[in-house]
């Protein structure tokens, strides 16, 4: 049963038992989430100005206060994994790759080059098991694997891309050019002053089928002091419209839009890794609490037998004080406390790690009161039944199906399919076919210095007949042009395509391979998780073995038959077999966590949403405070343990079997 139900149905009556708790940790009363995005506006300056992310919050959140009971933080499995979407610092930063990828299409879609994204694993967080192979990943599919966007194999590489963004570009300027004349004749002065005005405008504009279009509007107005200029001043105004077509090489879609094609994917591969992270943490996150919960356990059992070698101690003295027994079973049971005092010290320490770890990985900071804090599993090891699983051929068709590192692979074969496209064309020779269509219009003002009187001219005197000159046609320039470059040799493009088809090969027996290790990796973790189950009955049978023999021993000292010693060592007997039961149930949870880790349904399992993932908030409330978890402490002196049925696994603890 999904613990994430029973927390749900029974939050209403937990609220009713022991209220709410004033907040402590949190410091965020409302958590906004972590929703990055480039802000959209009407303003068409705000392309020009930079854009601020606000620094990530570094507050927990306000479950963890909630989670917190008279000086206690009580943790269900549910919560942990809640509090670990909210606050785990490795999901944080991995949080930040999905807007990264975002950027890398914005970027492309203008016809950069990708600069790559990060989907590799974070794995910062101290404690549990290490995230297994199944969730990492080594980057596949981010262009730009080397220093400064350097490629390492043949993805990104294809004819040149020019970028799709439109440039205006304008031109202003104003000069006084003054030339000393050594020959008066050809100038008419001794020294010629030349004043020109330039104002010129041009719009330039690549596309991704290969087309270059570029409209040029320049003019000019010059005054100069020479008597020999006809026009003074003079006006000169021309356009040109130039549109250039690749036919071979660079010519379509699949090589010009390689890079948004790519970053794309890589922006599916920053979501598959996004997930992988989940599982991984969320995986984690399980062990470390498992294993919180057998050293929690573990160190119950060592206090209940030190309860109990101090009370036979005490019995002991009495008794020989009475002459009733030697000396040496004084010194026998002193022994017998010294060692399990011991025995607890390392237990309480191996929890209070415990403790520390849990602690860590559900929360953004630390205090010195959260981190003395005692923290207090409320799941249970104890009512243990065997998985139910279904077949392995099921099994291995959910994870070949739900797999992230599979999906990974067959996202780079793609990338890879992209890339041989492109490579191919790059080794077509270069043909490009440009043609321009330009007018000239030519205006001023007759030079009254003209020698002989102002000339006769026909030209419009105005910059308004000079302009409608320019457009009418009448002074037309056009061009059409052929150009071809053939390589010759051209050997470093045909390195490069067969290198793009070995890469694709090679691919291509990388997604075989790791569907066959999957097959073996799913039966291995069904196998282990049967051999656990095993292993659990078996260390149940020697504990209720135990369980029995210090009863025995018990009855016959109190009939006088067998020695306080006897009993004494039957119980510590039984504290190792209910330590290594407890052990043997937090290995089978393990491989649990393993099976369903090695097929891909770690997420579904604990009813995780990776839109709550992504933003860090997981709308559902905390489980309720099982009642038994604010119970008194049971008495120092432990009683013999009731053998008991197994019963379905609870978020609630019950109550701890005593010897």
């Amino acid at each position: 049963m999904n613990l994430r139900q029973i927390a749900t149905a029974a939050i209403a009556l937990s609220s009713l038992m022991f209220g709410q708790t004033a907040p402590l940790f949190a410091q965020n009363a409302q958590q906004q989430g972590f929703h990055i995005k480039l802000p959209q506006t009407h303003n068409p300056f705000s392309i020009y100005t930079p854009i601020n992310v606000p620094a990530p919050s570094l507050a927990n959140s306000v479950r963890l206060d909630q989670c917190i009971h008279n000086g206690k933080l009580y943790l269900s499995l549910d919560d942990a994994i809640d509090l670990a979407l909210e606050n785990n610092l490795d999901l944080a930063v991995s949080r930040f790759n999905l807007p990264i990828a975002s950027m890398d299409v914005l970027r492309t879609a203008a016809g950069a080059q990708s600069l790559g994204v990060n989907t590799s694993v974070v794995q910062n967080t101290l404690g549990g098991a290490a995230a297994t192979s199944v969730a990492s990943s080594s980057g596949v599919g981010g262009i730009g694997g080397g220093v400064g966007g350097l490629v390492q194999n043949t993805f990104g590489l294809g004819p040149f891309i020019p970028s799709f963004d439109p440039h205006i570009i304008g031109t202003a300027s104003t000069e006084h050019l003054t030339q000393p004349q050594v020959n008066q004749v050809t100038s008419g002065t001794a020294s010629l002053k030349t004043n020109t005005i330039i104002a010129n405008a041009s719009y330039q504009q690549s596309f991704p089928t290969g087309t270059y279009v570029e409209f040029d509007f320049n003019n000019q107005r010059q005054t100069i002091n020479s008597p020999f200029s006809t026009l003074n001043p003079s006006l000169n105004s021309n356009y040109r419209f130039l549109i250039q077509q690749q036919l071979l090489a660079g010519f379509g879609f699949s090589p010009n839009l390689r890079y948004l094609r790519l970053a794309k994917n890589n922006r599916k591969i920053s979501e598959i890794a996004f997930k992988q992270q989940v599982i991984a943490t969320s995986t984690q996150i399980e062990n470390i609490y498992w294993d919180l919960e057998s050293a929690y356990l573990d160190e119950q059992v060592k206090e209940r037998s030190l309860a109990f070698a101090e009370k036979s101690l005490d019995d002991e003295r009495k008794q020989l004080q009475l002459k009733a027994v030697p000396a040496m079973d004084v010194m026998k049971a002193e022994s017998e406390v010294a060692q399990r005092q011991q025995d607890l010290t390392i237990s309480k320490t191996t929890l209070q790690l415990q403790e520390s770890f849990i602690k860590s990985a559900l929360t953004k900071q630390l205090d010195q009161t959260l981190e003395e804090m005692p923290v207090i599993p409320t799941a249970s090891l104890e009512a243990f039944q065997p998985e139910s699983v279904p077949s392995v051929p099921d099994l291995i068709e959910e994870a070949l199906k739900d797999r992230p590192d599979v999906n990974l692979l067959q996202i780079n074969e793609d990338d890879y399919q992209i890339s041989r496209k492109a490579v191919r064309n790059a080794m077509l020779p270069t043909v490009s076919v440009t043609g321009f269509y330009a007018g000239f219009g030519l205006g001023g003002v007759p030079n009254p210095d003209y020698p002989g009187g102002a000339p006769v001219v026909t030209t419009p005197l105005g910059y308004g007949g000079t302009l409608q000159n320019t457009f009418n046609n009448t002074s037309p320039d056009y061009l059409a042009e052929v150009q071809l470059i053939i390589p010759l040799r051209n050997r470093q493009a045909r390195a490069d395509q067969f290198r793009s088809e070995l890469e694709y090969r090679q691919a291509q027996l990388q997604v075989v391979q790791q569907k066959k290790n999957l097959r073996i990796e799913v039966r291995n973790a069904a196998y282990s998780l049967e051999q656990g189950g095993a292993r659990v009955e078996a260390a149940r049978k020697a504990r209720d073995l135990a369980q029995r023999t210090f009863d025995i021993m018990r009855q016959e000292q109190q009939l006088g038959a067998g020695s306080n010693f006897q009993t004494l060592s039957a119980e510590h007997d039984l504290a190792i077999a209910s330590s290594a039961l407890a052990a043997a149930e937090t290995t089978y949870e393990k491989y649990r966590v393993e099976l369903y880790q090695t097929t891909g349904q770690t997420l579904t399992r604990l009813g995780i949403s990776l839109e709550e993932a992504r933003a860090g908030v997981v709308n559902k409330p905390v489980s309720p405070l099982p009642p038994s978890a604010l119970q008194p402490p049971p008495a120092a002196m432990p009683q013999p343990p009731q053998q008991q049925e197994p019963t379905p696994p609870s978020t609630s603890r019950p109550p701890t079997p005593q010897p």
